[in-house]
């Protein structure tokens, strides 16, 4: 079992950073109970629930929240609970009675963490947005693409993964660790403005010392240098270099043929045209295979540029075992690592509401008492 087994988490289900953070925590071996909607229960487009990956290794119950009894229940699980994670707009859990100061009144050593784009207050707490709008403000979004071109949208990595979920589980351990000694829970407000912006310190550093233009595609990082960059092979496909040292520069060009040409310098700027153009040509001579035999594995930084499906069948990621199939479905293993408590998927992702019944009884609720409420449709029990 993973690290973190005896943990007891309540998800208030979520889009995005709140379910990645929740199976992140499953994983690691926390018992999660998520938590659906009731009119989620058999919505019109569910879809196969084995395709939610986020939502892998924990059982779903379905509430109807707008009943009291709904309330209270759930205010009866977090007697039990470590930690509660929700995804709200600001003031959606005061209102429906489970804020941070209600469930602190049942429960004072839990742990409530709070994830959102723009954060508890401040003047944008309120709007709707997504993780291209919270990077946006952060300066993160300017950055990333080429020189001249708009920014380019880095999927939902760097916002909702990065900003927000990681910077949620690191806040949520970090509580835990401080609950040891105070015996008292707190809230963690997770933005992922916030978030991304901590991300970006490096960023800040480089530009105050004048290690960085701000301008997109003109840097060490983001494509500005022809070493640090992809390239076209001759089959269509890409490959990357990234041999910023020197001696990683010389041992590339050394094993690419270019040792003995006249070449301008690695760091000059009015050379990096030129460097651009012959690599550019260079990598359009062999087949993306071509250049692996030849680079792959060698300090000249080199790595092919694969899809999703590629990379679960590289074979640094097979003799590592990074991906699995469950129910069908491939996916990514649990990560990080452990020297002795290893991280496990629990199983497959469940429907609104799949395991209402078998959730409620594993929090110790009793069997009559679940009975009444599905009866009541006060708990929804989906049909499976």
């Amino acid at each position: 079992m993973g690290p973190l087994q005896g943990l007891k988490v309540i998800e208030m289900a979520g889009i995005g950073p709140g379910p990645f953070c929740a199976m992140m925590l499953s994983d690691m071996g926390a018992e999660v109970l998520r938590i659906d909607r009731a009119d989620a229960v058999g919505a019109k487009g569910e879809r196969d629930p084995r395709f939610e990956i986020l939502n892998r290794g924990r059982p779903s119950i379905a509430l109807d929240l707008k009943q009291p009894q709904a309330v209270a229940l759930v205010r009866r699980l977090v007697q039990q609970a470590d930690v509660l994670i929700e995804g709200f707009r600001p003031g959606v859990m005061e209102r429906l009675g489970l804020g941070p100061e209600d469930c602190a009144k049942v429960n004072p050593k839990l742990v409530y963490g709070r994830i959102t784009g723009w954060g508890q207050d401040g003047p944008l707490a309120q709007a709707a947005g997504h993780d291209i709008n919270y990077i946006a403000i952060t300066g993160a979004l300017h950055a990333i693409g080429r020189a001249g071109q708009a920014p380019v949208p880095p999927l939902n990595l760097v916002g909702d993964f990065g900003g927000g979920s990681l910077y949620m589980l690191f806040g949520i351990l970090c509580a835990l660790w401080e609950r040891e000694r105070s015996g008292t829970g707190q809230v963690v407000d997770a933005a992922i403005v916030d978030g991304v912006n901590s991300l970006s310190s490096f960023l800040f550093g480089a530009l105050a010392r004048k290690g960085w233009v701000n301008e997109r595609g003109k840097n060490v990082l983001d494509g500005g240098r022809p070493w640090y960059d992809s390239y076209q092979t001759k089959d269509g496909g890409y490959i990357c270099i990234g041999p910023i040292e020197a001696r990683f520069y010389q041992l590339f060009l050394e094993r690419v043929g270019l040792a003995d040409e006249a070449l301008p310098d690695q760091n000059d700027p009015a050379g990096w045209p030129v460097l651009r153009e012959r690599f550019t040509a260079l990598f359009k001579t062999r087949s993306r295979d071509e250049w692996c035999q030849m680079l792959e594995g060698t300090d000249a930084c080199f790595a092919p540029v694969l899809d999703p499906l590629e990379a679960a069948q590289h074979p640094h990621n097979v003799a590592r075992g990074n991906f699995t199939e469950v129910d069908g479905v491939l996916q990514p293993v649990p990560a990080p690592r452990f020297s002795r408590t290893k991280p496990e998927i629990a199983g497959p992702a469940s429907r609104a509401g799949q395991k209402t019944r078998a959730g409620l009884a594993a929090w110790g609720v009793p069997e009559q008492e679940i009975d009444a409420l599905i009866a009541a449709k006060v708990a929804i029990q989906a049909a499976v």
